[in-house]
């Protein structure tokens, strides 16, 4: 992999990834006033205002984020055509890898979302800011899953029920798109 390639794909996915947390946070509902939740708004709102002007919301739903987020992945793959990095394709085929991209990008942010809160609630000792962001991200998910179990004594399986859940998915659309699901 070339360097620049390496450097491109970092930003334009590190940025992808706060774009899809700030998207997530609204859907949940999280405390704004939370300082993880302010750098993910700091970070997000010189881009989003703008674009929420053209783009307003749909029954609470922040249609501007998800547009975003499918136009970072569209600025990231165009700018690797231009820069010789990736073959040209079609408009169609670079609005569907967009879309399957921040889908993918989704799956991998739930992942280490998870992962994160995991690890916090065995090092935490209270209560930490990120910690309590973790949690009201993944618990509208983990709740159910953990209703569903019997009681394990105070072991929560939950988080490797939706980590099945996620590599079947993944290995479900690795199956259907087969090479495309692969480059994204």
């Amino acid at each position: 992999m070339n360097p620049f390639d390496f450097l491109i794909n970092t930003v334009f996915d590190l940025y992808l990834s706060v774009v899809l947390l700030r998207l997530w946070l609204q859907l949940v509902r999280a405390d704004f006033y939370n300082p993880f939740c302010q750098f993910v708004v700091k970070a997000t709102n010189p881009v989003l205002k703008p674009l929420r002007r053209i783009i307003p919301g749909f029954g609470g739903f922040d249609v501007a984020s998800l547009v975003l987020a499918i136009l970072i992945v569209m600025g990231k793959l165009l700018l690797l055509q231009a820069l010789g990095f990736l073959g040209a394709t079609s408009a169609g085929m670079l609005i569907l890898f967009s879309v399957l991209t921040v889908i993918k990008k989704a799956g991998y942010l739930l992942f280490w979302v998870l992962i994160i809160r995991a690890i916090l609630s065995w090092v935490s000792q209270g209560r930490s800011p990120i910690e309590y962001v973790m949690h009201q991200l993944t618990e509208p998910l983990m709740a159910p899953v953990r209703r569903m179990l019997p009681d394990m004594g105070g072991l929560d399986l939950s988080i490797l029920i939706i980590f099945f859940g996620l590599q079947f998915i993944n290995y479900g659309l690795l199956w259907l798109l087969g090479p495309i699901w692969t480059f994204i």
